[in-house]
């Protein structure tokens, strides 16, 4: 693999980034704000602020298509911009467009749809946000996606038919609901997720082994399978059958690294996850069974086997040479958590190359 390009941004943790299609703009979620950075040589310089939200900044996501950035944060708010697609500065001195959430709780993550036609919302309050423009009114309307979720939202992800959002929250749930809304969609063809989908429609409903938390979710290029990662630090990936039946296959991938906390699929067979281990990782497999491949980095080993020098061992040394001082430089690209993993480039659903940031305030750009 290709050493990958680094951007260390600043010394703050990065809740969330989002690469314009163009590759020219970053924005990324710091603290109150949305920084956005403009492509200078190789490397990305400060260009402008996003700034509207009262509490952090939670999520951001930008349209590949229209350019739109719409972020969302802990002071229950959902905010939109327009940014044009050549790069120059986005129009900010006037207001964005007003966001109806109708949320009294911290708003968690925010995606657009595949058409960009809506976004989804998660919440604390228990709900999932589907926003669609209104013309007459000039504001974004939501509707609610409610029953059966019993905690926090924590990730959304969209189906390439832009009507199938799933989600994963604290209640060790991930499930699949139709976001349908007449006049907006175009009803989608009858697949193994179901056929006919009001909104609200409850299309797969799947727990986590050990009742853990569930922090990333993705469906597959072709839409026919969903993977999710728990804070048992394992990888489930399911198969649905048919409309009210049994899924045809539901994997469970345990491994012994730490907690995941984000997930994109590469083509059918492959899943690359990062998380608390601070690298990227490989699973490989089908609906016969599925693997942890190993770490994208090649000094970390295959990730398979216990760290190369455990905290146990690192205090033995210590002990035996009468140090006081260690070196706290993780072997890996990113120094501290990693928060999300994005697809930076991908042809007919196979990855190019694919992002990464996180608690350490850098992005990082991963070639497959």
């Amino acid at each position: 693999m290709a050493t990958p390009q680094v951007h260390h941004l600043f010394h703050a943790p990065i809740a969330d980034h989002s690469f314009s299609s163009d590759k020219q703009t970053l924005a990324v979620a710091r603290e109150n704000n949305v920084e956005l950075y403009q492509s200078s040589g190789n490397k990305f310089a400060l260009s402008d602020e996003l700034k509207g939200h009262e509490k952090t900044v939670t999520s951001v996501d930008i349209a590949p298509n229209s350019g739109r950035i719409v972020t969302c944060s802990q002071g229950y708010s959902c905010l939109q911009t327009v940014m044009p697609m050549s790069g120059r500065r986005p129009p900010l001195a006037g207001s964005p467009p007003l966001v109806l959430l109708r949320i009294n709780r911290a708003a968690t993550f925010v995606r657009w749809s595949p058409s960009e036609q809506k976004f989804a919302v998660g919440s604390g309050a228990r709900v999932i946000a589907v926003c669609y423009f209104e013309e007459e009114n000039d504001w974004w309307i939501s509707k609610h996606l409610k029953k059966p979720i019993r905690s926090t939202i924590t990730t959304l992800a969209w189906h390439p038919n832009s009507v199938l959002l799933a989600a994963g929250s604290t209640d060790s749930h991930a499930r699949v609901f139709s976001s349908f809304i007449k006049g907006i969609d175009s009803r989608p063809e009858p697949s193994a997720w179901g056929e006919r989908l009001p909104f609200n429609t409850i299309c797969g409903e799947f727990l986590n082994d050990s009742a853990g938390w569930i922090q990333g979710v993705a469906f597959s290029p072709s839409g026919n399978a969903l993977a999710f990662t728990g804070h048992d630090s394992s990888v489930t990936v399911v198969y649905p059958s048919a409309p009210e039946q049994p899924p045809r296959a539901m994997l469970n991938i345990s491994t012994r690294l730490l907690p995941l906390n984000s997930l994109i699929w590469n083509g059918e067979n492959e899943i690359i996850a990062a998380g608390h281990d601070c690298e990227p990782f490989r699973f490989h497999g089908d609906e016969s069974g599925w693997q942890l491949a190993g770490s994208l980095e090649k000094q970390t080993g295959d990730g398979s086997g216990p760290r190369e020098e455990s905290a146990l061992n690192m205090f033995r040394q210590m002990d035996l040479k009468g140090q006081t001082q260690v070196d706290t430089k993780l072997k890996s690209t990113h120094q501290n958590t990693v928060n999300t993993v994005r697809v930076y480039e991908e042809a007919g659903g196979q990855v190019r190359s694919f992002s990464t940031s996180g608690v350490d305030g850098r992005v990082v750009v991963w070639t497959v």
